[in-house]
């Protein structure tokens, strides 16, 4: 039993008090060797400040304790926790792009012959490691050049190579594909099997119940508890996180099927020439949640970009309320009433470093320009506080700036922008990606909202969960092609076997 042997890692009574707040109190954490220990909570929970105290970024408050093999320890820098054998590989990954994979392995302890920096020396002592990890890559090739994933394994090389015992993975699948994400997997196998501690932290329940030994559960910066491997369920998960049961996780209003709203958007044969979308048709409905799945590179952003105008279709029509479109560009999609969520909040969607008023106010801008050009800030500033008080936003005002907030926070800002310029179809992709479980059960709520307002909302999501948690019908997609649909009247159950059987071709094969 794990409970007989020393831990890996043991913090206990960890605070931490900023000004005013409170980010920690009195936490308690137990890693072992040769465990996935998955570590979870809402943002905000405390898991960053907590990681931050283990890897020396952060001070803990006088009277915590924390010890390795048993052996109390001071973690006073960086530097002194990777003497100690403890490597955090954070979501936003630390390299640097113009070096190579052995430069980047060496940055900082560089060995020296002869005055000079000993590339050679630097080459073979981290070859065995990389060949140990089943690198695609060299020694010598630029990190610039390589996938997220294999830069992912970059760092973890870099881990193993100072002989670190305590591997921390902070969101590590985040940006990579189902094929990277399953390569990850086995290297995190592998690296449990060395005897590693890992510590896995993500918002995805499916991965932690693939990979963890136990969770560990923060909530307001308190310890609520840990859960070992048989006692993993989705409901208890769900209850220690945010403090309530999973009957009330997600948020659909049942429509009777012969209830249906008149047709509010169709697309015909819309493609790009087959590059990534074959001819795909389809309705939505007034007041429709209509879900678009399938595998990663299926097509379903490729579609949604098509229907919105931010990519150019080839062929196919798009009309709203019985009236074809012309549309050439995302601003002629919204003038007529179709807004579309990106998949790339940060990239794409939002202006990280202005405020958040400013990024709510971008899509209705015209509205507030007075004679002369000069704008009414004051309209501004009330229809951001009103979409704060109406999404829920945590934040202490529209006026901080958005880059500063989490993830589900930043999420409804983007949300909020949209449903300022009135849409009449609204197409969310993965509306809760990289959000925490508090924020999801919230933007679910916002789309069942939407949806009894008469707005057809699309949901692109790679969360078969949420696709069956939030839509009432569903589209599945596969290799650029509407492969099959359940639910609606008369369809199949909306269920993930049913969904897989379309989206893997199993259907097609069994018909």
């Amino acid at each position: 039993m794990a409970d007989e042997r020393t831990p890996r890692l043991e913090m206990r009574g960890i605070s931490k008090t900023f000004p005013g707040v409170k980010a920690l109190n009195n936490v308690q954490l137990k890693a072992w060797g040769g465990e996935v220990l998955a570590l979870m909570g809402e943002n905000g929970a405390g898991k960053s400040t907590l990681m931050k105290i283990l890897s020396g970024a952060y001070q803990a408050d006088p009277g915590g304790q924390l010890m390795i093999d048993g052996t109390p320890v001071a973690i006073s820098d960086p530097i002194a926790a990777k003497q100690q054998g403890i490597s955090i590989i954070y979501q936003e990954l630390a390299l640097a792009p113009n070096l190579t994979v052995a430069e980047n392995i060496y940055l900082g302890t560089e060995p020296a012959r002869g005055g000079r920096i000993d590339r050679k020396a630097m080459r073979e002592g981290c070859r065995p490691v990389l060949e140990r990890l089943g690198a695609p890559f060299g020694p010598d090739t630029v990190v610039g050049g390589l996938s997220i994933a294999e830069q992912q394994l970059v760092e973890i090389t870099r881990a193993l190579h100072a002989k670190s015992k305590i591997l921390v993975l902070d969101e590590p699948t985040t940006a990579l594909s189902s094929r990277e994400t399953d390569r990850l997997f086995g290297l995190v196998r592998q690296l449990r099997a060395d005897g590693i501690a890992l510590i896995y932290i993500s918002h995805r329940m499916a991965e932690v119940y693939e990979l963890a030994d136990r969770v560990s559960v923060l909530r307001d910066g308190g310890y609520v508890g840990t859960l070992t491997r048989d006692e993993l369920s989705a409901e208890s998960l769900v209850k220690m996180m945010v403090g309530r049961d999973l009957s009330s996780f997600y948020t659909k209003t049942e429509k009777p099927q012969d209830s249906r709203g008149p047709v509010i958007l169709e697309v015909q044969d819309i493609t790009d020439g087959g590059r990534r979308v074959k001819p795909c048709s389809l309705q939505l409905h007034q007041g429709e949640v209509l879900g678009i799945a399938g595998l990663v590179g299926s097509g379903r952003t490729e579609l949604a970009r098509l229907i919105y105008g931010a990519d150019p279709k080839t062929g196919g029509k798009v009309a709203l309320n019985g009236s074809v479109l012309t549309v050439h560009g995302p601003e002629d999609a919204l003038a007529a009433g179709i807004a579309y969520l990106t998949e790339d909040r940060k990239g794409l969607g939002l202006f990280l470093d202005l405020p958040c008023g400013t990024n709510i106010n971008l899509g209705v801008i015209e509205r507030d320009a007075k004679r002369g050009g000069v704008l009414d800030l004051p309209a501004g500033r009330r229809r951001a506080a009103d979409a704060f008080k109406a999404l829920r936003v945590r934040a202490a005002s529209p006026a901080v700036t958005v880059g500063s907030l989490s993830g589900g926070n930043q999420q409804k800002v983007l949300l909020s922008r949209w449903l300022e310029t009135g849409p009449k179809v609204l197409i969310l992709d993965e509306p809760t990606r990289g959000v925490d479980i508090g924020a999801k059960s919230e933007i679910y709520r916002i789309i069942d909202e939407l949806s009894q307002r008469g707005i057809g909302v699309i949901v692109i999501s790679s969360e078969l969960p949420e696709i069956i948690g939030t839509c009432d019908r569903v589209l599945v997609m596969r290799e650029g092609h509407i492969a099959g649909e359940v639910g609606g009247p008369g369809g199949a159950p909306i269920t993930q076997e049913n969904i897989m059987a379309y989206g893997a071709g199993a259907a097609a094969q069994a018909a």
